[in-house]
């Protein structure tokens, strides 16, 4: 007689997973490369509580739906990731210091949870799991905390742990990665980065087994892309042009659009950005035929992973004949929110172009077979990121677009940058599986950055504290900081001040810092 059928977890992959976010951008990578590598399993959303936590239009944009989604402070995500049977994988998307604190806080609450059987974690090091190596394998013996049926109890176990990349690498690379160093995967999203990113951990003797290639996790995002929409930019009627995308509806074409992406802090100054859209604007007078759409990050008042001094929104009303919102825009050029995926495909349906500085948009539209442009106006340096795209034939300027050139991407180099590949998170699939099947029955070793009180002493701890965690990963000043960063208190209170204190420092960083500026350079 077969067994009754039962809802217990198997070991083809993880049924439950958290994603740590704490920007937009951050959020859409992270939540969509959750569902690629767990397509079957129960995502919870957990806000990092900070400057750019997003807001709910931010949200709506990227268009990913999950089961709940709410702010958390360091010590509230590590008791959520830790409780026990909670989540089988934890993908955190964050700039590379929170990563790093996550880690440490992750690896004290794990210690601290686990059986004496374990032992307690040397301050400063990195694990003291019997049997663990430094390959995150276990040597032969098993952890306590096993049921007859060979698996774990809850207690036992932690989540399997992912981090990665939102978009280019173009800089800081040592510092990103070792920062990164220590989940069981650091996906890699093109074989240009896997090949840099495991130079970078063998160069300084660290282990470079959790490096997976993978892609961008939005490059076929098609589908959820039409979901969300964009609240301005809209598809005509007419015949689809040439360079249709994946996934494209061919009935949704219209003048040729001209998309430009633009950047919160590339470049940074206010003459270069009032320079770019000037020449967008020339260029929508150039070609009336055109229709040009200035692509924005976020609205004012938002933050997302870049701080945005000078947006274009303010920009605009500079322009001559400007008043309003629209400024000194002519009537074929706009400025647009909205998800990128869905205005790159009106592009594409219309035969259109994207113009940009070093936004990762280029790589969503090369992967789309769209015409892209990667600006050499204010120069080829490392400042503005257009470096990474020597070599693609992308680069141009405002003249030669204004002239007609449609620029013809190097193949080569797309494939290398990890667009149009077939199923490209197979292999990171296969490896989240492999680990959630040891985490059930042997379990997983505690996690092993490189960096520790004994390899980064003079930088570890101020990350750390950055983020409310003592050297050793505990929460900051014991049971009472703990409480502090959990935020006890009133909660409509806590979110009063919290929100004021948001909203004074992008109120600093958008209208006060310039006018700083401005008076010291009279």
């Amino acid at each position: 007689m077969s067994p009754p059928h039962t809802a217990a977890r198997t070991p083809a992959g993880p049924a439950r997973v958290a994603v740590l976010a704490d920007s937009d951008t951050r959020w859409k990578w992270g939540a969509l490369t959750a569902r690629r590598l767990a397509p079957e399993a129960r995502i919870d959303g957990l806000l990092l509580r900070g400057r750019a936590t997003p807001t709910p239009r931010q949200l709506a944009e990227v268009g990913v739906t999950v089961e709940t989604l709410r702010e958390v402070t360091t010590a509230e995500f590590v008791r959520a990731a830790l409780a026990p049977g909670a989540y089988d994988m934890v993908v955190l998307a964050c700039v590379g210091g929170a990563v790093q604190a996550m880690l440490h806080g992750l690896n004290r609450g794990f210690a601290e949870r686990g059986s004496a059987d374990r032992g307690a974690v040397e301050p400063g090091r990195a694990g003291g799991l019997p049997g663990a190596r430094h390959d995150g394998r276990l040597s032969g013996a098993r952890l306590s905390g096993a049921g007859h049926d060979g698996q774990l109890s809850g207690a036992g176990r932690r989540p399997v742990v992912v981090t990665g990349y939102v978009g280019v690498v173009y800089e800081k690379l040592a510092d990103g990665l070792l920062l990164r160093h220590g989940a069981d995967l650091v996906l890699a999203n093109s074989s240009h980065d896997a090949e840099r990113f495991r130079a970078v951990y063998e160069g300084v003797g660290a282990e470079s087994g959790g490096v997976v290639q993978c892609a961008l996790p939005f490059l076929d995002e098609v589908d959820a892309a039409n979901e969300a929409g964009e609240s301005d930019a809209r598809g005509g009627d007419g015949a689809a042009g040439a360079g249709q995308g994946p996934g494209g509806d061919p009935g949704a074409a219209g003048a040729f659009t001209v998309v430009f992406a633009v950047q919160p802090s590339v470049p940074a100054n206010r003459e270069d950005r009032a320079y770019l859209l000037r020449r967008a604007v020339s260029h929508a007078l150039r070609h009336p035929e055109r229709e040009v759409l200035i692509k924005l990050r976020s609205k004012p008042g938002e933050h997302t992973t870049h701080i945005e001094e000078e947006p274009y929104q303010k920009l605009v009303r500079k322009l001559p004949g400007g008043d309003g919102e629209r400024g000194g825009l002519p009537v074929n050029c706009r400025l647009v929110y909205g998800n990128m995926g869905q205005i790159l495909d009106r592009a594409a349906h219309t035969g259109g172009l994207l113009v940009t500085v070093s936004s990762t948009a280029a790589l969503e539209s090369l992967h789309r077979g769209v015409p892209t442009a990667v600006l050499t106006d204010l120069g080829i340096r490392e400042a503005l990121g257009n470096h990474y795209f020597t070599g693609s034939g992308c680069l141009a300027s405002w003249d030669q677009l204004d002239d007609g050139l449609l620029p013809r991407a190097d193949e080569k180099w797309v494939l290398r940058q990890g667009a149009r590949a077939r199923e490209p998170f197979a292999a990171a699939r296969g490896r989240v599986a492999e680990l959630t099947a040891r985490a059930a029955t042997d379990g997983l070793p505690p996690l092993a950055p490189y960096y520790t009180e004994r390899t980064a002493p003079g930088y570890l701890p101020a990350i750390l504290r950055r983020y409310g965690l003592a050297p050793d990963g505990s929460p900051a000043g014991g049971a009472a900081g703990a409480a502090a960063a959990e935020g006890s208190g009133p909660g409509v209170v806590r979110r009063v001040v919290r929100e004021a204190a948001r909203g004074a420092y992008r109120h600093g960083v958008q209208r006060v810092a310039p006018l700083i500026r401005k008076a010291g350079e009279l």
